[in-house]
Parts: C-alpha cells; sequence; structure tokens
C-alpha cells in the first residue's frame, strides 16, 4: 500500500515483536554461549516470553497478508531469507542449525494462501477463524507425536507419520531431526490462518482501520524494515556480546 494508507500500528506492532525478539535472543546467546546463570530462562517466563513472540510474528503476517501485492512474490523472498539462514547455520553454527525456521514457514504459508485465497475470502471469515483456532488448538502438539494443546495430550500420532526432513517440514520430525529454531507448515498454518481471518473480520469497520492508521513512530519504521533487520540483528548481537565479553571480562 501507498504511505497514505498505510497501517502505522500494525508496523509498530511487529517493531515492539521485532525488539523483544532481539532481546530474547540476546538473552538466549548470553545464557547458552556465555554461560550467564538466568534459572527462570528455559522455564515457563522464559517459554512463554518466547511463545508470545512467534504468535504475535505468525497472527500479523497471517493478517497482513491480503494488504499487499503480490504476495506470491514476497513468499518467495522470505523464503529465500530462510534459506540463507539454514546455509549459514549450516556453515558455521551447526550445532544450533536451523532447518524449517520461522522464515521459511512464513514464506511458505505466503504460497500456501495463493491458490487458496479465492475461497477462503469467499466463506464466512468468523467461522474460518474458529475452525482454524480448533485445528491449530487440536495440532498444536503435532511435532512431539500428540494431538492436543500443550500439557493437554488429546491423543497420539501414529509413528508411520515421523519418517524424514519431507514429513518433518509438514509437521512430522523423524528421529534425530534437529533444528534450533523449528516452525514446521503444521500447526502454525492454523495460526497464520487465524490472522487471515482476522483481517476479514475486522478490517471491514471504519474505526479499526482508523485506529490501524495511528503514527507509531520508530517502532513503525522498526517494523517496516523487519525482515532486513531481522537477517542482521543475529550477527549484530553477536557481535556486541563478542565486543563486552573482550573488553570488560
Amino acid at each position: 500500500m501507498n504511505e497514505k494508507k498505510r497501517y502505522h500500528l500494525l508496523d509498530g506492532l511487529r517493531g515492539i515483536t521485532l525488539l523483544s525478539m532481539i532481546l530474547y535472543h540476546g538473552m538466549f546467546d548470553l545464557v547458552v554461549m556465555y554461560g550467564l546463570p538466568v534459572p527462570w530462562f528455559f522455564r515457563t517466563p522464559g517459554y512463554v516470553w518466547q511463545q508470545s513472540i512467534c504468535w504475535t510474528f505468525i497472527l500479523l503476517s497471517g493478517f497482513c497478508w491480503r494488504l499487499g501485492r503480490a504476495p506470491w512474490k514476497r513468499g518467495l523472498v522470505i523464503s529465500a531469507c530462510g534459506l540463507v539462514i539454514t546455509f549459514v547455520t549450516f556453515v558455521f553454527m551447526p550445532s544450533e542449525r536451523i532447518l524449517f525456521g520461522i522464515l521459511t514457514f512464513t514464506g511458505a504459508a505466503m504460497l500456501a494462501l495463493v491458490p487458496l485465497d479465492g475461497c477462503l475470502r469467499n466463506m464466512p471469515q468468523q467461522a474460518g477463524f474458529l475452525v482454524s483456532a480448533f485445528l491449530f488448538f487440536l495440532t498444536r502438539n503435532v511435532n512431539s507425536g500428540q494431538l492436543g494443546f500443550e500439557s493437554l495430550v488429546l491423543g497420539e500420532v501414529p509413528d508411520v507419520c515421523y519418517r524424514g526432513l519431507l514429513t518433518a517440514a509438514l509437521g512430522f520430525p523423524g528421529p534425530g531431526f534437529f533444528s534450533g529454531d523449528y516452525f514446521s507448515f503444521f500447526p502454525w498454518f492454523f495460526l497464520y490462518l487465524c490472522g487471515y481471518f482476522l483481517y476479514g473480520m475486522l478490517m471491514e469497520r471504519e474505526c479499526v482501520q482508523s485506529a490501524l492508521c495511528r503514527r507509531a513512530g520508530v517502532l513503525a519504521w522498526i517494523g517496516k524494515h523487519s525482515l532486513f533487520l531481522y537477517m542482521l540483528h543475529q550477527p549484530a548481537v553477536l557481535l556486541i556480546l563478542e565486543c563486552w565479553n573482550a573488553f570488560f571480562r
């Protein structure tokens, strides 16, 4: 969209989430690589922090899908960025290699919606949201071989579904699979659809559009350039931590 009609508040929300993610990754590096004792980080508070970041990013991405032009082009660009991260981590950080990370998933979700958009846009948006939320709730634990949400287990998924890289991309990682950042197509595509249907539910209201047009200052600028900043943030964080470690310890 042109600058006059841009929904700056969405950029601001994305900017806040990106800053939260940078802080989270910085804390992760301090705890894992530099041995900073932070007991709560790998417990419930740290997990809730991490989940709040990825849930917000995915919902916002699904919500904004209809706003931009050429979603197939955006999907290909983001997928390519995901492949770059996979290559870099395999070469320079094999112990923390990333397969099917958040960018790979987001690019795939954008592309998957291209052929589905016509059908999904014409269905009742509230019903689509409720069905998507239910399916996300049902399949949240599918990576671990279960149906259910977090500690609520509703059933077991057959072991035959968990084979190799292809099944891992879908949400069924085989034995020995590891990724430092793992967002498979399922269950996360259902959360992405929740964002997509939220757009259809809310954006018909003039008051929502008016609220989203409000300026968000520097946070909006950060959100507008979130992909570029995402690609650079981890090397920048590591460089800062290395300088701090060299000069102040």
